[in-house]
């Protein structure tokens, strides 16, 4: 029967393994700064519905954006300005009528793709939101929506 030779990596390898382990992480810093700057994007886009505030509408949109879905069997395209302007309009929602969440946010580069859930009197929305970085912030580009009633 051999005998079984166990080699031992020696102190100075350890300390390059992990110092190449180390260097190989991503910065949490710097992709956690940008998920943060789409979720604000994102939230100015829930508030400014909810409070009916053209302002947040503008600062989460680009103003060529577009937004396309089916309102029952008919599809629908709107600029965001003629969307903004209707849903700025009348008084501010009860907030704790409406339910606005984030399901998942994907980033690669100046792009981003988020995905949202929208529990609303008598509907349910879920958005796909594209978004792209200009001049140092998220813009919403386009908005796809699939939209549900509740019964």
């Amino acid at each position: 029967m051999k005998d079984k030779q166990y080699k031992f990596i020696s102190p100075m390898m350890m300390l390059l393994l992990l110092g190449f382990a180390y260097s190989c992480q991503v910065t949490p810093s710097s992709d956690q700064k940008e998920r943060d700057a789409v979720e604000a994007t994102i939230n100015a886009y829930f508030e400014g519905m909810i409070e009916r505030d053209l302002q947040k509408l503008q600062a989460a949109f680009h103003p060529d954006a577009r937004l396309m879905g089916y309102r029952g069997k008919e599809l629908t395209i709107t600029s965001f300005s003629d969307w903004a302007a209707g849903t700025a309009s009348g008084q501010p929602r009860d907030p704790e009528l409406y339910d606005n969440g984030l399901l998942e946010v994907e980033i690669k580069g100046y792009t981003a793709l988020a995905k949202t859930e929208l529990y609303w009197p008598g509907i349910y929305y879920y958005d796909f939101l594209t978004l792209i970085k200009i001049e140092d912030q998220w813009k919403i580009v386009h908005k796809t929506w699939y939209e549900e009633p509740l019964d």
